[in-house]
């Protein structure tokens, strides 16, 4: 949103008279503000060469009733500094009247974070509400629960192992699972 307007008066002090500043700086897009205090009148925009490489006005013709105003925008593109000349023009070039325009890279804007005492204190925590976090917790809690489902996860492979193959081999290699699962459920019960 343009926070500068060029102000521009025609038709003020005699018929097709444009009033401008001499100068004109800004460091972003900006309005060209017409205010006709006469008969309707066509105004003429145009930028020169040098604003127009960073610059562009909406249209360059256009037509003021009496008595009124109009706001032309004029868009800054990029970042960059352009001075140049706009060239301002009533009634088709009765009047003529040069504004010299700077445009500046804007200011850069220091940004600051406050941070107050209250951040260098622990904050609570609050409860797990569900989820991984509780059945993480109770896994931690008892590790015997742990140790019993690892074991029936090792014993259903083994034993879907030996139906698939079909070898002694094979099924006394489920067993000696199943007893080391029994001995360690045993131990984890024992430490209690």
């Amino acid at each position: 949103m343009p926070g500068d307007t060029l102000p521009v008066h025609v038709n003020r002090d005699s018929l097709h008279a444009v009033e401008v500043p001499d100068a004109f700086e800004t460091d972003g897009s900006f309005d060209i503000g017409v205010v006709n205090h006469g008969g309707s009148v066509h105004v003429h925009l145009h930028l020169d060469d040098d604003l127009s490489e960073i610059a562009s006005v909406e249209a360059s013709n256009h037509f003021v009733d009496s008595e009124s105003q109009r706001t032309v925008h004029v868009s800054v593109r990029g970042a960059g500094e352009a001075t140049g000349t706009l060239k301002i023009a009533s009634a088709y070039g009765a009047e003529t009247r040069y504004v010299t325009v700077r445009i500046t890279e804007p200011d850069e804007e220091e940004s600051t974070v406050e941070v107050d005492e209250s951040l260098s204190q622990p904050q609570p925590r609050e409860p797990d509400s569900g989820g991984d976090g509780a059945a993480g917790a109770a896994l931690a809690a008892s590790p015997q629960l742990v140790v019993l489902a690892l074991g029936v996860v090792a014993l259903g492979v083994a034993a879907a192992v030996a139906l698939l193959v079909d070898e002694i081999v094979v099924v006394a290699g489920a067993l000696a699972v199943l007893v080391g699962v029994v001995v360690a459920v045993y131990i984890a019960l024992a430490g209690d």
